[in-house]
Order: C-alpha cells, then sequence, then structure tokens
C-alpha cells in the first residue's frame, strides 16, 4: 500500500486537491488530519487532548461555558511570532494525538487492501510526517496569493490582515516545503481545472505502478504475506526519507558556500 502524504499551506488550495483524489471518479481514501485535530480536542475524546491543554493554558482562557474548546481562544495564544512557545506545547499534545489515530486508520485500509491511502495535512513538513510516507504531493502557490485568498475568503469572519499575515508566518514557507515533496502541483492561477489535469497525471501513474504487471504482484504479495508488506513498505519509507535527507543536506552546503 501506497501511503501518500498530501500538504500544502493556508489557501493554497489543498482542500480542493484532497476533494479531487477522494471524490468520483478515483475516491481514493483520505484520511484528513484537520478533521482528527478537532476530533481529539472533543471533551469526552478518549485521547484526553483536551484536558491536556486546560492543564496547561487554563479553564479559563481556551475553554467555552459549555465545556467545549473555544478555538479562537486557543487561536489568539498559538499565532504570532511571540506565542511560539505556546505553539508547540499545543502541537505537542494534538500532534501525539493524532498521528496514535492516523497509525489505526492506516493499518485499517491496509488490511482491507487498500493500494493507495492519502493522509491530508497542511503540517507533513512541520510535524515531521514526511518520514513516514511513500509519497509527499505538495500543492503550491505564491505566499502573497495565499494571504489575498484568506483575506477574501475569511474577512467576512473578522480575519483582518494582521491575523492572515500571524497565520501564514506560523506554517513553514511553501517554498521551503518544495524540497520535501516528490510532486508539487502548481496552483497559481487557482484554476480547478489545472489542478484536475495535474490530479489525474498522478492517479494514471499510481494506477500504472500498482495495477499492471509486476506492481500488480508486487501489490498481491504485499496483502497476501503482512510480513512481506510490512518490510517492502519500511525499505520504501525509509529509501525515500534517506533521499530527501540527502537532498536538504545538499541544499543547505549550496547555500553556505554562496
Amino acid at each position: 500500500m501506497l501511503v501518500v502524504s498530501l500538504t500544502g499551506g493556508i489557501a493554497s488550495g489543498k482542500s480542493t486537491t484532497s476533494r479531487l483524489f477522494s471524490g468520483s471518479p478515483y475516491n481514493i481514501p483520505l484520511i484528513d488530519l484537520d478533521v482528527l485535530a478537532r476530533e481529539v480536542v472533543e471533551p469526552n475524546d478518549a485521547s484526553k487532548t483536551l484536558k491536556k491543554l486546560v492543564d496547561h493554558f487554563g479553564a479559563e482562557a481556551i475553554l467555552n461555558e459549555d465545556g467545549t474548546l473555544n478555538r479562537a481562544a486557543l487561536g489568539r495564544l498559538i499565532f504570532g511570532k511571540e506565542q511560539e512557545q505556546n505553539r508547540k506545547v499545543a502541537n505537542k499534545y494534538i500532534h501525539s494525538a493524532v498521528r496514535k489515530r492516523t497509525a489505526w486508520l492506516v493499518m485499517k485500509y491496509w488490511l482491507t487492501g487498500t493500494p493507495v491511502v492519502i493522509i491530508d495535512t497542511p503540517l507533513a513538513v512541520e510535524a515531521g510526517l514526511w518520514k513516514f510516507c511513500g509519497e509527499m504531493i505538495l500543492v503550491y502557490c505564491p505566499a502573497e496569493q495565499q494571504l489575498e485568498r484568506m483575506i477574501k475568503r475569511d474577512s467576512d469572519k473578522g480575519l483582518t490582515r494582521e491575523d492572515a499575515e500571524n497565520r501564514l508566518n506560523s506554517q513553514l514557507a511553501l517554498e521551503k516545503k518544495i524540497s520535501y515533496a516528490d510532486v508539487v502541483l502548481d496552483n497559481a492561477d487557482n484554476a480547478k481545472s489545472t489542478l484536475e489535469q495535474q490530479v489525474k497525471e498522478v492517479v494514471e501513474r499510481w494506477e500504472t505502478q500498482h495495477n499492471r504487471g509486476l506492481g500488480k504482484v508486487r501489490t498481491l504479495v504485499q496483502w497476501l504475506i503482512p510480513p512481506v508488506g510490512l518490510i517492502m513498505a519500511l525499505y520504501a519509507t525509509w529509501a525515500r526519507t534517506s533521499r530527501v535527507s540527502k537532498r536538504l543536506r545538499e541544499e543547505k552546503q549550496k547555500e553556505r558556500s554562496q
């Protein structure tokens, strides 16, 4: 099974892209980590993530009157340069719970013989999840376009330009994520038809790799003999991580020499 990380940034077009992959005609299983992140902070969630956040930040600071998480209040505590330490604490609790839940879902798809599953997350690089996937897809557009799209989309919700800049700055710039990606989908023109064509090409490549010739045999063996499948998956992940790490080292050396 190929585990694909789909990432991007705020207002980059990642959500549109995820719908293209998971909707008709492809219907590829998709694990949305934003959805999981909302689930794990529910008051009765088994992960007890909300309790950990309350213990650190205080109930008055982040809870609504009904005991649910006040997301806007937490956002004010973690977005912005001066809130970096708060963001690290919140991410530690939330990311830990999300990673565990993601692992269980991936295992479920593997046991049912699913050839490809997509993990949709804006923080694949920041949270280190790029190390645990067989392929990473980045939805890219220039930072200024991200900012303008965000303001246009959320200004009626009270989002100011300063708020938008703080949220954008809380994530690693898309330009810096390119080095981690195997595939970059260009959404600079913000045209759905352009994304549709790029997604089509990616899916066709997956189908060729998994459903034809040796790829089909390999997929069948991985499912019928789980230990073999696990070893092959671990090797593929290790090989990709090593390849990306080497690329990052070379880029750093190049920057230092300039």
